[in-house]
């Protein structure tokens, strides 16, 4: 063999020695586990168990476990109401209320029919085996017929157990026996920055799965609800989500999705799932909401105000006590600063309010106020919040 044909053959088998080294590397840089005493985990222990951080496909990746835990607890809802629209001659009137035109655009439509179908689309999740549904109250409100559609394709028809307006919660419930039934969790529990995921029916788009985290807890003044104490969360939300699931990595539900701010990204709420405990709780036995009463007017605690009371901007002032309420038996008076309740600083007036509502009815309540720079402890025994 020639010269330069041996040479030919030994910088082949040089490049080949040195593929194959490199190939054995990198594979084993993928693959294997980092040398002992390195502070490097292996590959399998990089992501502590929950963190959602592994390989998408996996059966041990938490985001799959959830979604095959709790999808078939969720259903979508479709509503149909019959609303009442104008008339055409209102809406083709071109001269405002004129009253020649008026009469003749009504003569012109008499007879045509003023009201109109509409459809809605919505969330649930299911609660109890027997078939009870919770969702948002704006989901089937005013609806004439409710159709429930589960994971497998089946449907079932609806039925109102209760609604409750000032939380914006409602149990429906269907004529189905043993039902998945999603795990509830402890919203109260949660913490800013804790993985949050959101199954509904966005736009239509069923069983939908998105991810994020909590991004803050006990937010109030939205302006969705008469009580509100929501979870903010950066999981993708849309119109159709409202009332299905907001879920911890444990597939627990720990809130129920309800709104989103329009003008922002990344910026949903969700209420608490403690909170709703009670709502779905009344709603079911009693088809009604009862709420605890203190019977007290408050105002907010202002910075000049804080300072003349010598104290900090927290706790509510009181500028009102109602005549033969709770408050008025226990000796709360105009002036009062209302400081704890059962233990639970109070903070605005809007945390009170939430504080009493929840208490049980009857339940005697240790209430720390100031009064002329003196604390004092008061017994309110909470009565029940007439109807409004």
């Amino acid at each position: 063999m020639s010269t330069s044909r041996w040479l030919k053959v030994l910088a082949f088998s040089v490049y080949a020695l040195a593929f194959f080294s490199l190939g054995i590397y990198v594979h084993g840089a993928l693959t294997t586990s980092a040398p002992s005493g390195s502070g490097v985990p292996p590959a399998s222990q990089a992501f502590p168990a929950g963190s959602g951080a592994r390989d998408a496909s996996s059966p041990e990746n938490p985001f799959v476990r959830v979604a095959e835990q709790v999808t078939p607890s969720v259903v979508n809802i479709s509503t149909v109401s019959s609303g009442k629209g104008r008339t055409p001659a209102e809406i083709f009137r071109p001269f405002g209320n004129d009253p020649f035109f008026r009469d003749f655009f009504d003569r012109f439509f008499e007879g045509t029919p003023r009201r109109q179908q509409q459809t809605s689309l919505g969330s649930g999740v299911v609660i109890d085996k027997a078939g009870l549904i919770l969702t948002n109250n704006h989901v089937i409100k005013d609806a004439d017929e409710i159709t429930v559609k589960f994971a497998n394709k089946q449907e079932a028809k609806g039925q109102v157990v209760g609604t409750d307006p000032k939380t914006d919660l409602a149990v429906i419930r269907v004529r189905k026996d043993d039902l998945p039934v999603a795990a509830l969790g402890n919203s109260d529990s949660l913490r800013v920055g804790e993985w949050a995921i959101a199954i509904g029916n966005p736009f239509g788009l069923d069983h939908t799965l998105t991810v994020g985290v909590i991004s803050a807890t006990g937010r109030s003044e939205v302006g969705i609800a008469a009580y509100e104490n929501f979870i903010q969360t950066d999981a993708s939300i849309n119109p159709g989500n409202s009332g299905g699931p907001l879920l911890n990595i444990r597939g627990e539900v720990v809130g129920i999705n309800t709104a989103i701010v329009a003008s922002g990204q990344g910026i949903g709420f969700a209420i608490p799932i403690n909170m709703a405990r009670k709502v779905m709780g009344d709603l079911v036995k009693k088809g009604k909401v009862t709420r605890g009463w203190l019977g007290v007017g408050v105002q907010p605690l202002t910075g000049e105000l804080a300072k003349s009371f010598g104290v900090s901007a927290e706790g509510v002032l009181v500028n009102q006590v109602m005549p033969k309420s709770p408050a008025e038996a226990a000796g709360v008076r105009v002036g009062d600063l209302i400081l704890s309740v059962d233990g639970k600083p109070i903070k605005d007036a809007r945390q009170l309010q939430r504080v009493i509502a929840e208490a049980d009815i009857g339940k005697a309540l240790e209430v720390i106020i100031l009064r002329e720079k003196e604390k004092r402890r008061l017994k309110v025994q909470v009565g029940e919040m007439p109807a409004s």
